[in-house]
């Protein structure tokens, strides 16, 4: 009797920002992590999910170079704030019931694997949330470069881009232009001409050449993350 193959499920990567962490400050707030990892931890079982994380609630490399640090030096700066959040996380996702690994671009063998995508997509598989950290471990590359090739090096089927204060993309910044509209549907090619900011160029070009959705959603209201993670279809739908 040939044994079946098993159903794929949905495997996303969801892309948190710094700030999403420190709740609008510097650190870590735990009351706001807590949150979001009881929401990723609410699909357990139904999705795969991977995660990478911003820094920009400890330390932003590009903004420190404009004032006269070395850029490369303030990037691995940079890069080590991401894997203090991966750490944060991943302690609120295993109090959630959540089996959680963390895997880092530089070598840090006490408190993360070294990234192996073959490894992150076998913990995937096993029901574990994979987090991602220190970006990609070379500077001048943008954590949404990162999520980009996480999520093809990974397989994902979409990239889940959570914004705070705004549910989507826009046609302008909807707090400086009142009569800004949201969009439900966006190409990438359309993004780029118009210099929509959904993500930095690179991010977008990647994602566009190698035929990957992207779905960009406001963090703000009751369960999103969870409905995001479980294909809903809410915010602006970006697709090659």
């Amino acid at each position: 009797m040939t044994a079946q193959t098993p159903p794929h499920r949905r495997r996303v990567l969801l892309k948190l920002s710094g700030e999403v962490f420190g709740g609008g400050a510097v650190g870590v707030d735990p009351a706001t992590v807590r949150g979001i990892a009881e929401q990723i931890a609410a699909v357990k079982g139904q999705v795969e999910v991977s995660v990478v994380v911003g820094g920009g609630n400890f330390f932003r490399g590009a903004e420190l170079s404009k004032a006269g640090m070395d850029r490369a030096r303030a990037d691995y700066i940079g890069m080590l704030g991401t894997v203090m959040n991966a750490l944060a996380l991943q302690d609120f996702l295993e109090q959630a019931g959540q089996p959680t690994r963390v895997q880092t671009a530089i070598t840090m063998g006490q408190v993360a694997e070294s990234y192996i995508p073959l490894r992150a997509v076998r913990h995937m598989e096993k029901d574990r949330v994979v987090v991602f950290g220190a970006g990609a471990g070379m500077p001048y590359f943008s954590t949404d470069t990162v999520c980009a090739q996480r999520a093809l090096e990974t397989r994902s089927d979409m990239v889940l881009m959570a914004k705070s204060g705004v549910d989507g993309v826009y046609t302008a910044d909807p707090k400086t232009t009142p009569d800004a509209q949201k969009l439900e549907h966006l190409t990438y090619t359309d993004a780029l001409r118009k210099n929509i900011r959904v993500m930095d160029q690179t991010a977008m070009t990647m994602c566009n050449d190698n035929d990957l959705d992207m779905r960009v959603f406001g963090m703000e209201g009751e369960g999103n993350v969870t409905r995001a993670l479980l294909g809903e279809e809410i915010g602006t739908l970006v697709t090659p």
